[in-house]
């Protein structure tokens, strides 16, 4: 499970550079644009690893959350990037 939970995790962060290399793409014209867009990214990722980091806070990860807990933390992962696909999406559709 941990396995299948990771392939999910890396099959939907490939997903979200394709995306996001959309995006940058349909920027480049707009050099201000381009920008916002590469902090917002750079923000987003800073977020989620917050967001996860809060969602599991014990220094001893496996010990406190058990054998699952790659799992866990890759399908929050994959989760998060669905959104985050979603919202750049939204960028291509401007």
């Amino acid at each position: 499970m941990n396995a299948c939970a990771h392939e999910e995790a890396a099959r939907v962060d490939a997903k979200l550079d394709a995306v996001y290399a959309k995006v940058l793409s349909q920027a480049e014209s707009d050099p201000v644009g381009l920008a916002k867009i590469k902090t917002a990214e750079k923000d987003w990722i800073a977020y989620r690893d917050a967001y996860i980091s809060a969602m599991f806070p014990a220094a001893h990860k496996v010990t406190e959350y058990g054998s699952m807990y790659p799992m866990k933390i890759d399908l929050l992962r994959a989760k998060m990037t669905h959104q985050q696909i979603a919202a750049l999406n939204q960028l291509l559709q401007k």
